[in-house]
């Protein structure tokens, strides 16, 4: 999304809000987000307080001119900078050690229209969105957005299923009994609804691979991962990335035509998926735990992406353990239908009935 003149740097705060701004390769970070009105906290501007260091977790940038009691050689090396020195070569994701409301902004607020629901099974519906204002929506895959719900005063949040470079956003939603997202979307949607939304939000979110990559997803916790998965067919990496994907019961499995295409779109992915119900016509029969040893976790070389239900992700957390193997990185994301936002380690709620 960068320009000849300027780069996209996405702001990630401590609360999981996002924000992008346009930044020109001779203007500093922090310059161009002051510009934004976006205040990143600082106290000196010349280098010398490393009250603005962050951690850069994707991009190329020239860290400028600074202290070692502001920033040291090992703290650079390890992808740290300062957002009052760093220009950017290239789009650059920085993670900001402070609230949104520290640096006196918010989420975006964003309007759009239902232009497709699409009943995958019975358990799944997807929906389409035609954003107003979609030039204005810059969001990470793997992120999320919270979703009004028309006709009510619920507010539900669902990551982004569609990559960031798709003109329309797509969302995956499980139907839950009760639900208000469950209940608008199989009694009273129509193409032409008007929905209000505000985000990006989350630290779940796609990182430059480093590293052969481990994919990960329980049930529509694959939302997500499929944005990721649209965004490396784009760009495509230079690692391994392969996906495991499992559900509860045969009609839960959605997208896996998706999938396939993503073996030949994405040079080294691959994928496999199991189900849980044993009367399943699956090959695999289980949980995505049986699928995994620590080959498929390259003995530790690997970053590691997952997102599901709380007893997946711990389940998963667990055999990863057993197996003696620690992942480079481990991000994952845990939803609970309609309960409150839990946030484990990078990890964040992104997905309510």
């Amino acid at each position: 999304m960068s320009t000849s003149m300027s780069f996209q740097v996405a702001l990630n705060f401590e609360d999981g809000i996002t924000r992008f701004v346009e930044c020109r390769p001779d203007e500093t970070v922090a310059e161009a987000s002051y510009k934004a009105r976006i205040n990143i906290p600082l106290d000196c501007r010349d280098g010398a307080c490393g009250t603005c260091k962050s951690l850069c977790e994707s991009g190329r940038y020239d860290g400028g001119d600074y202290i070692d009691e502001a920033l040291t050689g090992d703290e650079a090396a390890s992808g740290y900078c300062l957002p009052c020195q760093m220009t950017p070569h290239s789009d650059l994701v920085l993670r900001i050690p402070s609230s949104s409301a520290a640096a006196k902004t918010a989420a975006a607020t964003h309007t759009a229209t239902v232009v497709t629901i699409e009943r995958h099974s019975a358990t799944t519906v997807e929906f389409v969105l035609d954003v107003d204002d979609r030039d204005a929506l810059d969001f990470l895959p793997g992120q999320y957005v919270n979703i009004a719900v028309p006709g009510t005063d619920q507010t539900r949040s669902y990551s982004f299923s569609s990559g960031p470079g798709r003109r329309q956003a797509s969302f995956l939603v499980r139907i839950v009994a009760g639900g208000a997202m469950s209940g608008y979307l199989t009694e009273g949607a129509r193409v032409g609804d008007r929905v209000g939304f505000t985000g990006p939000v989350g630290s779940f979110y796609l990182r430059e691979l480093a590293r052969p990559a481990l994919l990960l997803a329980g049930g529509t916790g694959l939302a997500p991962l499929l944005s990721m998965l649209e965004d490396l067919a784009r760009k495509p990496p230079v690692h391994p990335v392969r996906l495991l994907y499992g559900v509860t019961t045969d009609q839960d499995l959605v997208h896996l035509d998706t999938l396939e295409s993503y073996v030949d779109a994405i040079p080294g992915f691959s994928f496999d998926h199991c189900v849980a119900d044993p009367a399943s016509t699956a090959r695999n029969k289980g949980f995505v735990t049986g699928l995994m040893d620590a080959g498929t976790l390259h003995d530790g070389d690997a970053d590691v992406y997952l997102c599901g239900p709380p007893a997946m992700v711990e389940a998963v957390r667990g055999h990863i353990s057993s197996l003696g193997v620690s992942p480079a990185n481990f991000h994952y994301e845990k939803f609970t239908p309609a309960a409150p936002r839990e946030t484990a380690e990078t990890a964040e709620s992104a997905e309510a009935a």
